[in-house]
C-alpha cells in the first residue's frame, strides 16, 4: 500500500470521527468545614481539602452515525462527562475535540429566561445554540407546533407548569438540527402522546445518520436503540464494545455478585458466597437473603392472617445466579421463601407479574399447576421456584409472591401476600405489539399465481 493511500485513508477515518476525547479528569475539591474553604481561599498556599475524582484519564473516540449507550450506576460519573462534552463543567485535565454543532437534552431550560415569553426562549435558547435570528425564524414553527402548549407560547414561562416548560425545553433542544445529540434520561416528559413524539423525532435523528450519546438506565432502550455501549463505574470508563456484551456485563456489575472462573468452571452465586470465610456468620445473621440483591419497593403491600409469611424473594437465572433483568426469551427462575408460623395443609404458593399501573400481566400459583404442596408445621421453611420464560413486553414490571390456603369451610383464607414485592425489568431483543410476546411462524402465500 503507498503512502497516498495510507494518507487517504487515516483522513478518512478522521472525517468520520466527530467526538474525540483525550485523557480527560474531573476533580473536585472537597472541605470538611466551611471554615476551611474560606481559609484556603485567603491562604491559598495551605491546602485544606481533599479531593473527589469524578473522571479519570478517560478517552474515547466517537464515529458518525453511532448512538453510543452509556451506562453506569448512580455517581459513576456519566452526568459529568456530558457536561463536560457541551462545557457546562470544565475539566481538570485532558481535551476534548468535538465537530459539528452539539444539543443536549440534559437539564431542560438552563438557557431558559423565566420572565420572558416562550417565544421569546426560543429565540434565545437559539442565540445560545449559535443560530441567527433567520434560522431560529425558520425553526420557530416546527418549535411551537413540536411543543404544542397553544397560547401559552405567548405567556411569561414562570407562569408555565412543569411538565409545559419540560416540552417547550425539549422542542427547542430537539429542533436546531445538532450534528451531536446528548440525551440523558428525558426521553419521557410530558404525556404519553407526548414522549411518543420523542421517540419518533429520536428515531429520525438515528435515521438520518445523526451521532448520538444516549444515557438511561432503562436496559431495553439501550439494546433496541444504540450501536455500541460504553460503561462507566467509579469515573473510570471499564467497558467499550458491542451492546449486547455490555449489557451483559452492566446486569452482573449492578447484581454484585457475578459467575467467576474456577479450576472447575463457573461458580454460581450461591458457591461463591460459600467459599466466603464468613459463610456461616453471614446465614446465621441473614439467613442467605435473596431480596438484598434486588430493587426491593419500599412501598410494598403486605397482609394476611400471619399463619405463614413471604419472607424473601428473588430472580435467578437456570444455573442459580442472581439476575437484575429478565430477558423475555430465556427461561429465568422466580424464588419465594415461606416461613410457617402455625401449622398449614395444602398451602397454595403464587407468583404474579403487574404493570406499574396495577394490572395483572401473568401469573401462576401452585393450584392453576396441579402442584401437591402437602402439609406444614409451625417453623417450617419452605423454598418455592417457578421456572418459566416471562413473554410479556420489555418494560418495567413488579413481581409479587403469595400464599393462601383453603380453610375447612371451603373458603380461601390469604396467609401472606406481598404484592409489587420487587421491581423488574423485562427486555426484548426485538419489538412486540401490545402487551405480549408473540413468536409467530409466518408464512406467505401468493393466491393468485398461475400453476
Amino acid at each position: 500500500m503507498d503512502e497516498k493511500t495510507v494518507k487517504s485513508k487515516k483522513e478518512t477515518n478522521e472525517e468520520k470521527t466527530v467526538l474525540t476525547i483525550t485523557n480527560l479528569c474531573k476533580g473536585y475539591k472537597m472541605f470538611a468545614r466551611k471554615k476551611d474553604r474560606f481559609l484556603e481561599t485567603v491562604f491559598p498556599v495551605v491546602q485544606r481539602h481533599g479531593m473527589f475524582s469524578a473522571l479519570q484519564d478517560f478517552n474515547l473516540e466517537v464515529k458518525k452515525g453511532e448512538v453510543l449507550g452509556v451506562l453506569g450506576k448512580n455517581g459513576a460519573g456519566k452526568s459529568t462527562l456530558l457536561k463536560m462534552i457541551t462545557g457546562v463543567v470544565t475539566p481538570t485535565s485532558g481535551t476534548i475535540e468535538a465537530k459539528g454543532k452539539i444539543s443536549s437534552l440534559l437539564e431542560l431550560g438552563t438557557a431558559f429566561n423565566p420572565e420572558l415569553t416562550g417565544i421569546e426562549n426560543i429565540y434565545q435558547h437559539g442565540q445560545v445554540m449559535g443560530l441567527t435570528n433567520e434560522q431560529i425564524k425558520s425553526k420557530e414553527a416546527e418549535i411551537i407546533d413540536f411543543a404544542d402548549i397553544g397560547d401559552h407560547i405567548h405567556q411569561p414561562v414562570k407562569t408555565y407548569s412543569s411538565g409545559m416548560f419540560a416540552r417547550l425545553a425539549f422542542a427547542c433542544a430537539i429542533n436546531v438540527d445538532p450534528d451531536i445529540l446528548i440525551v440523558d434520561e428525558v426521553l419521557s416528559v410530558g404525556d404519553m402522546a407526548f414522549q411518543l413524539k420523542c421517540f419518533k423525532k429520536f428515531q429520525q435523528f438515528k435515521e438520518r445518520g445523526k451521532t448520538i450519546l444516549f444515557v438511561t438506565h432503562s436496559i431495553t432502550d439501550v439494546l433496541r436503540n444504540c450501536t455500541r455501549t460504553i460503561i462507566i463505574d467509579s469515573g473510570r470508563k471499564i467497558f467499550d464494545g458491542s451492546v449486547k456484551e455490555g449489557v451483559e456485563r452492566y446486569k452482573k456489575m449492578i447484581v454484585g455478585l457475578s459467575p467467576k472462573e474456577s479450576k472447575e468452571g463457573l461458580l454460581s452465586d450461591n458457591e461463591i458466597l460459600k467459599k466466603n470465610p464468613n459463610y456461616k456468620k453471614i446465614v446465621e445473621k441473614t439467613g442467605d437473603i435473596w431480596k438484598t440483591h434486588f430493587d426491593e419497593n419500599p412501598n410494598l403491600i403486605t397482609y394476611g392472617n400471619g399463619a405463614a409469611e413471604v419472607i424473601d424473594y428473588g430472580i435467578f437465572d437456570t444455573k442459580d445466579n442472581y439476575i437484575s433483568v429478565i430477558e423475555n426469551d430465556k427461561e429465568v427462575v422466580l424464588k419465594s421463601k415461606i416461613l410457617f408460623k402455625k401449622d398449614v395443609k395444602d398451602p397454595i404458593f403464587t407468583m404474579t407479574i403487574k404493570d406499574f399501573k396495577g394490572l395483572e400481566m401473568a401469573g401462576t400459583n401452585t393450584l392453576i399447576e396441579k402442584i401437591a404442596t402437602g402439609n406444614y408445621k409451625k417453623g417450617d421453611i419452605v423454598s418455592v421456584s417457578f421456572k418459566q420464560k416471562i413473554n410479556v413486553a420489555g418494560g418495567k414490571y413488579t413481581l409479587s409472591f403469595s400464599c393462601t390456603h383453603f380453610n375447612a369451610r371451603g373458603e380461601l383464607e390469604v396467609l401472606n401476600r406481598k404484592y409489587d414485592a420487587l421491581l423488574i425489568e423485562v427486555l426484548s431483543v426485538k419489538d412486540t405489539v401490545g402487551l405480549m410476546r408473540i413468536d409467530s411462524d409466518i408464512k406467505i402465500k401468493k393466491l393468485n399465481e398461475e400453476k
